[in-house]
């Protein structure tokens, strides 16, 4: 595994150090200490760098980052901010409010044993091509997401790059092909939450391939570049729809997802709106039930997908999710209701859309690619009010 070999505060480099005394150490030996007899060195910390650290996405990873008790933070780099301090951008993150945002280049991340891609979509690719095959690159953005070189022509236009192992590990068989792998696509925040919601009933053949999704959004998604539309006088006492009628780019997303679930092509029909909060995204998903689905039989099967999932809770019947329930948390939490008259099931899931639905989902895959527990530097506890 790569990284840096570390015992109590003294860190060992692929080589013979000092210890407290001055004495030599050597890897995977004992060595003396003022305060204590002997120690082993048997653990080490993996290095990182953030590109994009200057933006939403990037302040979420590295707050999530500075927590975790296996990596070492460094380079950080941005575009227009390059040569700012970081604690300009991201003042809550006062324990590197000093550090210099240095040019995203390959030669600035190289060097690192992992390298996340906070970048807009479209410029990943090119740096994550001249990054080694022995350095973990996660990609934030879209670049890598899509298996069909049609559905990126058609959505986001240019070269298609190739699809990486993709980071939902809730996804019937995503764990398995993260781990190990040197390369990560991480979702989209919507199709996070609106996948996880109808996986399991299209898997179990619950209802129809034909879904209907629609997710309630706070600003942060749209990131930080100044927009008309985002302004506090546009957004605050406003709810607004954009992207309707299958105009949203994270649509291909969802039906590749849910198609691959179902194992047959599945029909999404996706809506965004655009709410006054600054994070979080609520979805309510829904399609036609198959004969003789009632709710306690669609429960039985979310309970049994879910149940050993360390970030999704199906909650207990009756209590429906909330936005501000999630923030700051990596959870999804879940509920569903059989509409009889109708003949649909409904599905409510509630997600933070910068920490599950972008950089806990980052972690998380990061986590299962190098052998850590899965959800070490991730809380499952959320900041209320």
């Amino acid at each position: 595994m790569p990284g840096r070999w570390v015992c109590g505060s003294v860190q060992v480099v692929a080589g013979p150090g000092k210890d407290a005394r001055g004495g030599a150490i050597e890897v995977g030996k004992p060595c003396l200490f003022e305060l204590a007899r002997s120690c082993i060195i048997i653990r080490m910390t993996v290095k990182i760098a953030v590109a994009g650290a200057s933006g939403y996405a990037g302040g979420e990873l590295l707050r999530l980052l500075l927590t975790h008790p296996e990596v070492e933070i460094g380079a950080l780099t941005a575009a227009s901010s390059a040569g700012t301090r970081l604690g300009a951008h991201q003042p809550h993150l006062v324990p590197l409010a000093g550090r210099v945002l240095a040019e995203t280049t390959p030669e600035t991340l190289s060097g690192h044993d992992v390298v996340f891609l906070a970048l807009p979509h479209g410029h990943s690719a090119g740096i994550a091509a001249q990054l080694g095959p022995e350095v973990l690159v996660v990609d934030l953005g879209a670049d890598h997401r899509l298996a069909d070189p049609g559905d990126w022509a058609r959505w986001y236009s240019g070269e298609h790059a190739g699809q990486w192992p993709y980071g939902l590990p809730e996804l019937p068989g995503a764990r398995e092909k993260l781990a190990g792998t040197k390369r990560i696509a991480v979702p989209g925040c919507f199709p996070t939450g609106g996948s996880l919601a109808l996986a399991p009933a299209l898997a179990a053949g619950l209802v129809e391939p034909a879904v209907t999704v629609v997710s309630v959004t706070g600003t942060s998604g749209a990131g930080k570049s100044l927009k008309p539309n985002l302004l506090g006088s546009e957004v605050m006492g406003n709810a607004s729809a954009y992207g309707v009628a299958g105009a949203h780019r994270h649509t291909p997303e969802f039906a590749q997802n849910l198609s691959a679930a179902a194992g047959k092509r599945v029909a999404v029909s996706f809506t965004p709106v655009l709410a006054p909060m600054p994070r979080g995204i609520l979805t309510t998903a829904s399609a036609p039930l198959t004969a003789g689905v009632d709710e306690p039989a669609a429960r039985a099967v979310y309970e049994k997908a879910y149940d050993a999932e360390p970030f999704v809770q199906l909650l207990p019947p009756g209590t429906w999710p909330a936005t501000a329930a999630t923030v700051g948390s990596n959870n999804v939490q879940l509920q569903l209701g059989v509409d009889v008259d109708a003949g649909r099931l409904v599905v409510v899931a509630a997600i933070d859309n910068l920490t599950k639905g972008t950089a806990g989902g980052a972690v998380q895959s990061m986590n299962l690619a190098l052998g850590f527990p899965e959800a070490t530097g991730l809380s499952t506890v959320g900041v209320a009010p």
